[in-house]
């Protein structure tokens, strides 16, 4: 009786399904991508992202770009990494050129950490090209609490990634 309902049910809803798989495609298939022409979908549509559309990987055909793939200055990038090399990543993005440390305790203080965020703007080597934002917590009664920074803590930290760019592009140039 149960196999008999179940039947009963499925085979009008196979009817139903095949019906709905006739008629004309709403969306674009392989051979629309291809199309060229008046009759094309991608002809009449711009690119959300402009002339030329978004080109991830930083192409040589991009003005001003060295082709290396990443769109900040490369030396900021590799003297960033090597200058917060002592402390834990969260994560790094070289194509946005922000990098994000986990919280670090030094051995000698554990009752303090901080955290950076170093930020790359500018594909040049030159000081406004580097933010560095630096977060302290101390622990008070086993929780972490905000703790104010030394307001030239992060210019400090700058600082000592731009002179690193610095020696690196000198050394490649030697």
């Amino acid at each position: 009786m149960i196999r008999l309902a179940t039947l009963a049910f499925l085979i009008p809803a196979l009817i139903m399904l095949s019906a709905c798989s006739g008629g004309e495609a709403k969306y674009p298939t392989g051979a629309d991508r291809t199309a060229t022409g008046a009759n094309s979908i991608y002809d009449e549509a711009p690119s959300i992202f402009g002339e030329g559309g978004l080109d991830i990987f930083n192409s040589k055909k991009s003005s001003g770009n060295d082709g290396s793939g990443v769109a900040v200055n490369s030396y900021l990038w590799r003297a960033a990494l090597d200058t917060v090399s002592f402390m834990p990543l969260a994560s790094a993005d070289p194509f946005g050129g922000t990098i994000i440390t986990d919280w670090y305790s030094d051995p000698s203080s554990p009752q303090e950490r901080t955290k950076l965020n170093v930020f790359i703007l500018d594909k040049q080597l030159k000081a406004d090209a580097i933010s560095v934002k630096v977060f302290r917590q101390v622990k008070s009664g086993g929780s972490w609490r905000d703790a104010t920074v030394a307001a030239d803590t992060g210019r400090k930290m700058e600082d000592a990634i731009l002179t690193r760019a610095r020696e690196m592009r000198l050394a490649q140039e030697d």
